[in-house]
């Protein structure tokens, strides 16, 4: 009954949102939901990391995994359904290769990226740890203001992996950062937990007490020390093109230096095969020789300087 009171007067419960004032003038807030899915085909590593990364975005809706492959504007319906305006797409390929699109839907626009060297976080075995639902803080390397590419990357992976103010399942801490770098033209993903740590001197060694003992106030010669401690997970994504739509549009960005794992493979196994042909060919070649040499002492007859000729 009272639920239906609520939606017949329209009011609703407000939620008081990392202790903020109650009276806090209305603006524009900022309301991201992330739809994360994969398609067929994920090993159990792709599928780890996929939780984990579920876990670390409170934020996001998790789906069951998507049947197709070829028809991905159908996110946009599935986005919609769910009523998130951002999109968190895994795609495998062959069981061995990942890709992952990062899109706003409905209007665009979406990267793809290919990812290797990823490490789960049972895998890693980290002694750092985070709360379940905290807000991240986002650090980007200056490289992403260096391109105009760049920089639209840098704001979908603001509006995917940046935790809302209030948002669902979120809780009002800050204890842990992701780190987005560039290096050789890839975008390096890290998660660091922020450790804090008073040292005290005045004893022959250094020790460790807790952050609230100097808050309330004490000894002066405490002093807070933070430091950051990876957690995991890790991963390298490789950006290979930006379409101006949701999974869809025209071609605005096109990465010329990446090669495509399949190539990769393809070059490997030629290799191996053509070495494998060269001693093949060199087997052979002896053989030949062979023959051919016996052939010729046939053909020549009994050598006339043998021991046997001579003392006959």
């Amino acid at each position: 009954m009272a639920s239906l009171y609520k939606a017949v007067s329209g009011t609703k419960r407000r939620r008081e949102d990392d202790g903020a004032d109650k009276n806090e003038s209305t603006g524009a807030k900022n309301r991201q939901r992330v739809l994360m899915l994969s398609s067929r085909g994920v090993t159990y590593r792709q599928r780890h990391l996929i939780n984990d990364l579920s876990v670390m975005l409170p934020h996001a809706k998790k789906d069951s995994k998507f049947d197709t492959k070829s028809k991905l504007f159908m996110l946009n319906e599935l986005a919609d359904l769910y009523n998130c305006n951002n999109v968190l797409f895994f795609e495998a390929r062959k069981r061995q290769d990942l890709y992952l699109y990062l899109a706003k839907a409905p209007n665009g626009p979406t990267a793809k990226f290919h990812i290797q060297n990823l490490h789960t976080m049972s895998e890693l075995n980290f002694t750092g740890n985070c709360l379940r639902g905290s807000r991240p803080i986002l650090s980007f390397d200056k490289t992403f203001d260096g391109s105009a590419h760049y920089r639209l990357v840098k704001e979908l992976l603001f509006h995917i992996f940046g935790v809302p103010k209030g948002s669902r399942k979120s809780k009002p801490f800050v204890d842990h950062v992701l780190m987005f770098s560039i290096i050789d033209n890839k975008v390096w993903f890290r998660t660091y937990q922020i450790s804090e740590a008073i040292d005290t001197a005045g004893s022959e060694g250094s020790t460790t007490v807790e952050a609230e003992d100097m808050r309330a106030g004490g000894n002066k010669k405490k002093q807070l020390t933070l430091s950051l401690v990876e957690i995991g997970p890790r991963f390298v994504m490789t950006l290979i093109s930006i379409v101006e739509g949701s999974f869809s549009g025209p071609l605005i960005y096109e990465n010329k230096e990446f090669v495509s794992p399949n190539f990769v493979r393809a070059q490997y196994r030629m290799g191996k095969a053509t070495l494998k042909n060269k001693r093949a060919d060199k087997v052979e070649m002896k053989k030949v020789q062979k023959i051919v040499k016996a052939k010729e002492r046939k053909e020549k007859g009994p050598d006339p300087l043998t021991d046997s000729l001579l003392f006959a």
